[in-house]
């Protein structure tokens, strides 16, 4: 049976390896495919047809798409979209722009509160590209502010943090329809994750489910075996497609490339559900 990773990050957003070290260790560990779904960007597109290129490794372009609900970042998985789509292009601009002046607040917040942190080494971190948290919590790491970034989380930048700026994001069902119009399909990422109440409303699930969502994650690093099973049945119910992926970030948060997958089979309904 064929494995494919559906989500993993590389540094053309917040996680630390290149798609190039992403593509060697899925290759190790035997996958038959990964995607590419870095943050709010299609960037790294060409570096994975070239990283793939005379292996048997298949690539999926992806995007993680900011989203908010009631006030709370949701994070919308998106397959197979047309990365020169003129509204995605404009949307994805907006959200690169405005991530990196939303740094620029969260930084001048930490400074105000008295911690001496700097947003060159923000962009430096960031290697000059889109802007996110995580390389914020890491240059308040370097700085002693914190011991690790999760703490850089848990008591600054997360949602509601003292040191939170929110940023430019659609509603779900806004980043349902953009998809959907680039030619894509919509998967809704770790629904126990949400950081509004703790689980994306199943109610919210169902909406987009009935105007043209294709899948939900069910196996994910963070989602324990019975939150595994709710959200299993739920997509039997509304017939979406379960899918798996590490999150893998390389060395942050610990997620494991190849660690959680989706089935071959089950790519290939995702797929299908793209082209309709």
């Amino acid at each position: 049976m064929t494995a494919i990773d559906l989500h993993t990050h590389s540094n053309e957003s917040d996680g630390t390896n290149t798609i190039g070290a992403n593509v060697r260790l899925a290759l190790e560990r035997g996958l038959d495919g990964i995607a590419v779904t870095d943050h709010d960007t299609t960037a790294g597109y060409g570096e994975a047809t070239a990283s793939t290129l005379g292996t048997d490794l298949e690539w999926i372009p992806g995007i993680e798409f900011s989203a908010e609900h009631d006030g709370a970042s949701l994070h919308v998985l998106a397959y197979w979209v047309d990365p020169a789509f003129p509204p995605l292009v404009e949307e994805l601009r907006k959200l690169t722009e405005t991530r990196f002046r939303r740094g620029e607040l969260m930084v001048e917040k930490l400074q105000e509160l008295g911690y001496d942190v700097s947003f060159e080494r923000v962009r430096e971190i960031a290697e000059d590209g889109l802007i996110a948290r995580p390389h914020i919590a890491q240059a308040m790491v370097e700085a002693g502010i914190v011991s690790t970034e999760k703490e850089a989380f848990d008591r600054f930048i997360s949602d509601g943090g003292i040191a939170y700026v929110p940023k430019h994001a659609l509603a779900p069902m806004d980043a349902l329809d953009l998809i959907g119009r680039a030619g894509g399909v919509c998967v809704l990422a770790h629904p126990a994750m949400w950081k509004g109440n703790g689980a994306v409303p199943d109610a919210l699930i169902e909406e987009m489910a009935a105007n043209g969502m294709g899948g939900l994650e069910i196996d994910h690093p963070d989602q324990d075996p019975e939150q595994r099973a709710h959200y299993r049945a739920l997509a039997e119910r509304l017939d979406l497609v379960p899918t798996g992926g590490s999150d893998c970030h390389g060395a942050r948060y610990g997620y494991r490339l190849g660690c959680e997958s989706t089935p071959g089979e089950l790519v290939d309904e995702l797929r299908r559900r793209a082209a309709r």
